[in-house]
């Protein structure tokens, strides 16, 4: 077994990936990934531990099955969660379906979900419940909507300190996880 320790980060990319010389970063849930990965290249302290860097790169223009399946997984088996960027740009592409899917209803990861578009605990929330716009986000991501109630799952705002927390939580990783069931920012 792995040594499971990394955060598995999963986000859109545009499919076909575009091979121009912007290529992911074109895609703005790419950007918020590369955001976690410029916070923790600031501050080696800050506790993201991008899995994407456990096994070598592929090209996109690789095999399906030979390839990209099989690096994704590897690369999940040895994350202790997953790390979800969810907003109004998310589409539930073959690679996202993929990773959610394997992730939660295969190894059981919990999930911090991160919502992009909402920058604080108070636009997250409403009345003490997750904003309605925030559920409707979850249907960009069928298989995510449908699988997490499986594993626990904690909704946090993009704020820097919301996040670290949350990175933080003992309760959202493999290990030490809690009980499933959808929890929101405690910052």
């Amino acid at each position: 077994m792995a040594y499971r320790n990394g955060n598995y980060t999963a986000f859109y990319v545009a499919e076909p990936f575009n091979a121009s010389a912007l290529g992911a970063h074109a895609t703005k849930d790419f950007c918020y990934y590369s955001m976690l990965k410029a916070w923790k290249g600031k501050d080696t302290s800050f506790p993201f531990n991008d899995s994407h860097d456990k096994t070598y790169n592929v090209r996109d223009n690789s095999s399906w099955e030979t390839t990209l399946q099989p690096r994704l997984r590897e690369r999940i088996r040895s994350s202790k969660n997953i790390v979800l960027f969810i907003s109004s740009n998310t589409v539930s592409s073959r690679a996202l379906r993929e990773e959610i899917d394997y992730g939660i209803n295969d190894q059981e990861l919990p999930v911090i979900v991160i919502y992009p578009e909402y920058d604080s605990k108070g636009s997250l929330l409403f009345n003490g419940s997750l904003r309605l716009s925030v559920k409707n986000l979850w249907g960009k991501l069928p298989i995510f909507r449908d699988s997490m109630s499986k594993v626990p799952t904690l909704h946090v705002p993009n704020k820097k300190e919301i996040i670290e927390a949350a990175l933080k939580d003992s309760d959202f990783m493999l290990a030490t996880k809690t009980s499933p069931n959808y929890y929101w920012c405690k910052v």
